[in-house]
């Protein structure tokens, strides 16, 4: 019989915790900092009488008076007191949960934003992105994550360890929100004193020559540089290979290596080193850039202006003047 008293006793004590709603949190805050039954009952809109009902509810929930008489006017109990800041984080807290987010302003953000993205990005797409990122959100944070596996990224987009991923896919996973940035074309990359003279790296040179190549696997480039190169029936002897991109064109300058990139990549280091570009010599597919974000990220205006922020940087990454002067050069897609 004890032990059945105790769980009913013990089971209507849960349930009446459970009866505490956002009302009787917001009048039990204004009763205790009024002191007043009828001074409450003006600033909620309600009746004297249903104030008074809410406070004995509250007396009963929570075993203890809350406000006594003290002469004319009532004064909160030591019990009482005590749950005056209490409740007035609940309410605070209840506002957050059901404000709805309206508005993100990056000029006044402290937030933290994590981008995945493949090192051969690092030399012309990050730095722009994060000038456009600084310039717009001073206060905020970004963390620039290398994609080193060609797993893991789902998962850290769904936990939110990355708030976004960039990279290159021919198929991209469909579990995933995507939008689509710009295009590339693959080409070669060799030093201007090159023994393949300008214009002359025929599918039989290609063939020959010794390659360089990038060892490391990443989910944006792994593999997508072979597979191109065999659906063209075109076949590369790699007889080194580097850990990091950004390598590459410095082994190019003092070497006879032949390097297999990406027009963007190798435009850039043509502009800064003794390099020079040359065209594969058999046609192949275009790349195409994306950024990807998970379904939890996808409605988060933060999340949206970060992603506004690359597809931007994507727009201007080819100048227009460069794209008309070399036919297949980087073409943004729509955003």
């Amino acid at each position: 019989m004890y032990i059945t008293a105790f769980i009913g006793r013990a089971s209507f004590e849960v349930m009446a915790r459970d009866l505490v709603d956002s009302y009787l949190i917001r009048v039990l805050h204004v009763l205790l900092t009024e002191r007043s039954v009828s001074r409450t009952a003006m600033l909620l809109g309600q009746s004297q009488p249903a104030i008074s009902v809410a406070l004995r509810r509250l007396r009963t929930l929570t075993g203890d008076p809350l406000l006594v008489r003290n002469g004319n006017r009532m004064v909160p109990t030591e019990h009482g007191m005590s749950l005056l800041e209490p409740a007035r984080q609940a309410l605070q807290g209840i506002g957050r949960i059901l404000e709805p987010m309206t508005s993100f302003d990056p000029l006044h953000s402290t937030r933290s934003f994590r981008i995945g993205s493949p090192d051969y990005l690092d030399v012309f797409f990050v730095p722009a992105i994060t000038e456009r990122f600084q310039a717009q959100a001073p206060g905020a944070t970004l963390e620039i994550r290398h994609l080193l596996s060609d797993v893991g990224y789902e998962q850290a987009l769904a936990s939110g360890d990355l708030d976004l991923v960039i990279g290159n896919w021919h198929t991209p996973p469909g579990s995933l929100h995507l939008q689509s940035l710009c295009t590339d074309e693959l080409v070669c990359l060799v030093r201007e004193a090159h023994p393949i003279a300008e214009g002359k790296l025929t599918a039989a040179a290609y063939a020959c020559a010794s390659h360089l190549a990038v060892a490391t696997r990443n989910v944006a480039g792994h593999g997508t540089i072979d597979v191109e190169l065999s659906r063209a029936g075109l076949t590369r002897k790699v007889t080194t290979q580097i850990p990091y991109f950004c390598m590459a064109p410095y082994v190019l300058v003092r070497t006879n290596l032949v390097f297999t990139t990406t027009r963007a990549f190798a435009s850039h280091y043509a502009n800064l080193l003794p390099l020079r570009m040359e065209p594969l010599p058999v046609p192949v597919r275009e790349l195409h850039y994306y950024q990807l974000w998970h379904e939890r990220a996808h409605r988060d205006l933060g999340s949206r202006w970060l992603r506004g922020i690359v597809s931007s940087v994507a727009r201007t990454l080819v100048p227009e003047a460069d794209r008309n002067a070399k036919p297949g050069q980087a073409v943004p897609l729509p955003a």
